[in-house]
């Protein structure tokens, strides 16, 4: 169970990259609609950034614009206008004409104005009346004359029609008879052959249509051909699929790409593929248009709605072009023009697009073959990409700072877009690219709130057990970088404080207790502000005695010298209170301290009932002698010669004496701090330290007399240095009883 506690809060992290991998597939497979939304927009922006492309030179777009309108007169025009179109083009040896138009209904427009010309002879003799009829008859049947321009045309003619894919869209009840009878008009339209490679389809996987609306049986029977210009759009209103087959009654049916195509490669084979996932694709000769599994082929788009080169149809009509520009080629008759507002619909690249673009581009992509595909493997492999881009997610954040993981989780999204743009625009390959998008930032996002979570928690208690005993600043810096902090014992090499109130036992016997506990409290309080200042840690108060640790638990390069700078400034600010305390009626009291450098174990040190924050070790135990010798030479700081030899530079140090402290065997150099470097120091006691230095040198040559009058002199420069009167007590002392022969010149420290 104990094994299961600490190796389930690891395992967090690959649980929740799991989990979210496991939802983003599930997710995917099922199909989301706003998320695949998201997708196509980005399929759109993809086409934005690869920019256009050049189409094929064989497509020529005829357009009814406002041009035409203006000088041709409105929408719709009389049908010889159109069957002069035809003519017009085929005489400029254009080789197939399709139209993106649809005559259903005969022409109103000679009907009404016959009727106005009879209304305008109604007082002529039947005999004028009935010249007149005869006369206009060769002109107003224009739908005779459209139809003598199809089948006349050496142009391949290709008429466009639509379905009705419900019956719904119909206001009128169609019976069985009556839909096959339309069906028959557009016999033409049929595929010629579906090939199935499988069999046991449980239905027919292409898209149902209820009943065409086709042309005037007169002109579809002059046509050499017919294709459905019905397309489909996504749930955004943007076309980007064409169906390439859709099915009505028993038959499959042709659009008016693949009609026109077959008629300008000179009518090749034509079938469509189905397998057992479903449609594959149509074959039109050598060429191959695949498909998605219900027949309908994704547009590669080439551009905005003027990529394909387009001519006004007034223009045509009046010869106004150069002769030879629609030879070889196949000319798409539709409308751009506001004013008709037949045929307007929503591309990748423009949301107001003419229907007959979009034929041109399914016509470009069918001679070109320059197809964008979604093959069946496409979809493993973004499954792929999901799990992969997850699982990279989930193992490098839990490692990574949040900067880190910010800058890899926007490396990898940046990285598979551009991938999957690479595969677009050079291998026309449509992979998906919101999902590995969401596996990448949902897993960060998830890892990065569970991190969150996961180390607020853990700066929470990092803040509960140092805030007693360090500054505030360190304990943000340790929360900044964590991993900076070693919980339990550690061995470094440290700087370690004592600092005990003199005499403070012998006060309590004179004071009341709730008066002592109010001088120690703001003894303790200031001082222990000057240790936070320099960003010590405060180890414990034992008594009147505080102790204080710099270089832990934040690693500190200069723990010595801020040790050294807190405890000039507690001697400071104990001169500042004393005079407070003078003005109370209060003991003037004294502080001693004691700093000592060295290796030493630091870290919550105990039991499981209880443990601190704290340092053990030889040091630390010199670092309380040196405390306690400031009372054998009457001074406020000493430190140790390892903590002299780190702030030699920054402080001004007088070495008082060689000492082997109680409870060891070898002895050391100790050291008085006097203050920082640079600050002023009277003359009178910088003689005197001068003074103190050679009288050192000469006591430890055994020179008594010589060393009494240097330590006699500069007591005389500085009256209340206690080192001076000391040693010279030491002196006198020595020259009436000189030590044993051997004598290495070291004070035995034998009381704490």
């Amino acid at each position: 169970m104990k094994l299961i506690q600490k190796l389930f809060p690891k395992s967090h992290p690959a649980l929740i990259t799991g989990g979210t991998i496991i939802i983003l597939v599930i997710l995917f497979q099922i199909g989301v609609p706003f998320i695949d939304l998201i997708e196509l927009k980005t399929l759109d922006l993809r086409f934005q950034i690869r920019g256009a492309q050049e189409p094929s030179p064989a497509i020529a777009l005829a357009l009814i614009d406002e041009k035409s309108l203006d000088r041709e007169g409105r929408w719709p025009w009389p049908r010889s206008k159109i069957a002069s179109l035809i003519e017009k083009l085929s005489s400029d040896g254009a080789k197939v004409i399709a139209f993106d138009i649809g005559f259903m209904e005969p022409d109103e427009h000679s009907r009404s104005k016959l009727i106005k010309e009879l209304e305008s002879r109604i007082d002529a003799t039947d005999s004028e009346l009935n010249a007149y009829i005869q006369e206009q008859k060769k002109v107003l049947d224009h739908d005779q004359a459209l139809a003598r321009a199809i089948s006349t045309a050496s142009a391949d003619v290709v008429l466009g029609y639509f379905f009705h894919m419900s019956s719904e869209d119909l206001d009128i009840h169609l019976d069985p008879e009556d839909i096959e009878e339309r069906l028959q008009l557009i016999s033409q339209s049929k595929y010629p052959s579906i090939l199935y490679s499988a069999s046991g389809l449980d239905t027919d996987p292409f898209i149902q249509a209820y009943a065409p609306e086709s042309n005037l049986p007169a002109l579809t029977s002059a046509a050499d051909s017919s294709g459905y210009f019905t397309v489909t759009a996504d749930t955004d209103g943007v076309v980007r699929w064409m169906p390439q087959a859709i099915q009505c009654g028993q038959d499959v049916y042709s659009p008016l790409a693949v009609r026109s195509a077959w008629h300008y490669l000179d009518e090749p084979q034509l079938s469509v593929r189905v397998a057992s996932h479903g449609v594959e694709g149509v074959q039109l000769g050598s060429r191959f248009l695949p498909t998605d599994e219900n027949g309908q082929m994704l547009l590669n788009y080439l551009g905005p709605p003027k990529t394909f080169p387009w001519y006004s149809i007034t223009d045509i009509l009046r010869g106004e072009f150069t002769q030879g520009t629609f030879t070889d080629k196949i000319v798409l008759i539709g409308s751009r023009a506001m004013g008709v507002a037949l045929d307007l619909r929503s591309t990748p690249y423009s949301p107001v697009c003419p229907g007959v673009s979009i034929h041109a581009t399914a016509l470009d992509n069918i001679l070109t073959q320059n197809f964008l595909q979604k093959p069946q493997w496409s979809r493993i492999f973004d499954i792929l990409a999901i799990v992969l881009l997850g699982a990279a997610t989930g193992v490098a954040i839990p490692r990574m700072t949040a900067v880190q993981g910010l800058i890899f989780g926007a490396g990898l999204i940046i990285g598979y877009a551009v991938f999957t743009h690479w595969l677009f625009a050079h291998s026309r390959i449509w992979l998906n690219l919101v999902y590995p998008v969401l596996a990448v930032s949902a897993n960060h996002t998830y890892l990065t709130v569970y991190q969150y979570v996961t180390e607020e928690r853990e700066r929470k208690k990092i803040r509960n057990a140092f805030s007693q005993y360090t500054a505030p600043q360190v304990i943000e810096d340790v929360l900044k970088d964590p991993d900076r902090l070693k919980l339990g014992g550690e061995e470094k090499v440290l700087t370690v404080m004592f600092s005990d109130i003199e005499g403070f036992t012998s006060y309590s016997e004179k004071y009341p207790p709730t008066e002592m506990i109010d001088i120690l409290s703001e003894f303790f309080e200031t001082m222990t502000r000057d240790i936070f200042i320099q960003r010590g840690t405060l180890a414990d108060y034992i008594g009147d005695e505080l102790m204080a640790i710099f270089g832990a638990p934040l690693r500190q390069d200069d723990h010595a010298q801020r040790a050294c700078a807190s405890a000039l400034a507690m001697r400071s600010h104990l001169s500042e209170l004393r005079q407070e305390w003078a003005r109370k009626g209060r003991p003037l009291l004294r502080a001693r301290t004691g700093i000592n450098s060295g290796p030493m174990l630091v870290g919550n040190l105990g039991s499981k009932y209880r443990f601190a924050y704290g340092v053990l070790g030889d040091q630390v135990n010199l670092a309380s002698r040196l405390e306690g010798l400031n009372k054998v030479y009457k001074t406020d700081i000493l430190i140790g010669e390892n903590t002299a030899e780190l702030v030699r530079s920054s402080f001004v140090l007088r070495e008082l004496d060689w000492v082997r402290a109680k409870g060891r065997h070898q002895c050391i150099s100790i050291f008085e701090l006097v203050s920082e470097s640079g600050d002023h120091i009277v003359e009178e006691r910088e003689k005197a330290l001068g003074l103190y230095a050679q009288g050192l040198e000469a006591y430890r040559g055994q020179e008594w007399g010589q060393a009494l009058e240097l330590f006699a002199q500069a007591s005389q420069w500085w009256p209340e240095d206690g080192p001076s009167q000391v040693m010279a007590g030491r002196c006198r002392v020595y020259a009436q009883n000189p030590p044993s022969p051997g004598w290495d010149c070291v004070f035995d420290q034998t009381v704490k």
